[in-house]
């Protein structure tokens, strides 16, 4: 059972075990450096669909469609899913369990949500509630710039701290019974706030979550950086991982060996014009699925911490004159020895 070793920190004494699990993109997604990663690359940015909203449903839906087959599961066999978007309400998410006729979690944590449907699909199978239990997400540059910033065709220049919303999908099985990649324990994020208004620099409100995050998982577990072959940001950008490693380096805690992030590596900023770097709930989820855990499968990491990283603003509160409240949400990923 999971065992609390700390407020919000805890480890699983039995691993609850990665089943299966996919990653979908959009084409730029493609075309970028990890392209190769992905389990299938869509080039029509509304899949077959009428609008953006329909497209990322449809995302979602391949995603788990995917991960259930190279886990030779069929859609009964799941138990419960989490799931979560960008979009208001989750109705991207929504509207793709719809089809899937699963016992559904809708989850909100912003691009932090693969973690916290990670954590949350753990517990239940750890806990004997789910046999298998899926957590997916998935993000659409065309629906998220509607929502947050300008309609496309309005034509706005980009600064120089954005980032670029991934059109991808990420889709995690767990089981208690098969794997070799496990879930070994995880630390649940608390809202930390720098006070960033600007929407266009959300990498710089998400690094104080991160360090507080991956501060408090090593503190509690009483390991130092070194202890693991990765720490997985997703997704500060460029910007926001510098920050991010200048506040541990404050703290005395170096993790630039071991830290990459999925935004910064899910696109080439210059020849793409990205900016600072990939964002959205599908960015971290589908590099962790098409990159992090193949790389555990093919022995060339064991320990991998997965620090997802949400800004949880929206449009009315920031015409408000609100600040951007974030969080990150922490999966330890560990290979077992079979």
């Amino acid at each position: 059972m999971a065992k609390r070793i700390a407020e919000g920190v805890f480890s699983m004494d039995t691993p609850v075990r990665i089943h299966g699990f996919a990653a979908v993109a959009g084409e730029k997604e493609g075309d970028g450096p990890l392209g190769s990663c992905f389990d299938r690359i869509i080039p029509d940015s509304h899949f077959g669909m009428d609008t953006w909203e329909q497209a990322e449903t449809r995302f979602q839906l391949e995603a788990v469609r995917l991960a259930l087959e190279k886990a030779q599961l069929s859609r009964e066999d799941l138990d419960s899913i989490c799931a979560g978007d960008l979009i208001n309400q989750c109705t991207g998410s929504a509207y793709s369990v719809r089809e899937l006729d699963v016992p559904f979690l809708g989850l909100y944590g912003a691009c932090s949500t693969m973690a916290e449907g990670l954590i949350i699909s753990a517990v239940l199978t750890d806990s004997g509630i789910a046999r298998h239990a899926a957590a997916v997400t998935s993000s659409h540059f065309s629906t998220a710039e509607r929502q947050f910033r300008f309609p496309l065709s309005y034509g706005g220049q980009r600064t120089p701290t954005a980032q670029w919303t991934c059109t991808a999908s990420g889709a995690v099985i767990l089981s208690r019974e098969h794997g070799s990649v496990c879930i070994a324990g995880g630390c649940i994020g608390r809202i930390t706030d720098l006070g960033v208004t600007d929407i266009n620099n959300m990498g710089s409100a998400m690094a104080p979550a991160a360090a507080d995050t991956i501060m408090r998982y090593l503190s509690a577990t009483k390991t130092a950086p070194e202890d693991y072959d990765l720490i997985v940001t997703g997704d500060l950008g460029i910007v926001g991982s510098s920050l991010l490693l200048d506040i541990l380096m404050k703290q005395g805690v170096d993790i630039s060996p071991q830290h990459k992030d999925c935004g910064a590596m899910i696109f080439s900023p210059e020849q793409q014009d990205t900016h600072c770097g990939g964002s959205g709930c599908g960015c971290s989820a589908s590099v962790l699925c098409g990159h992090f855990i193949p790389m555990m499968l093919r022995g060339e990491a064991d320990s991998i911490l997965f620090a997802a990283t949400g800004a949880l603003m929206s449009p009315m509160s920031l015409q408000q004159g609100e600040s951007i409240p974030s969080i990150a949400h922490l999966v330890h990923l560990r290979k077992e020895q079979l």
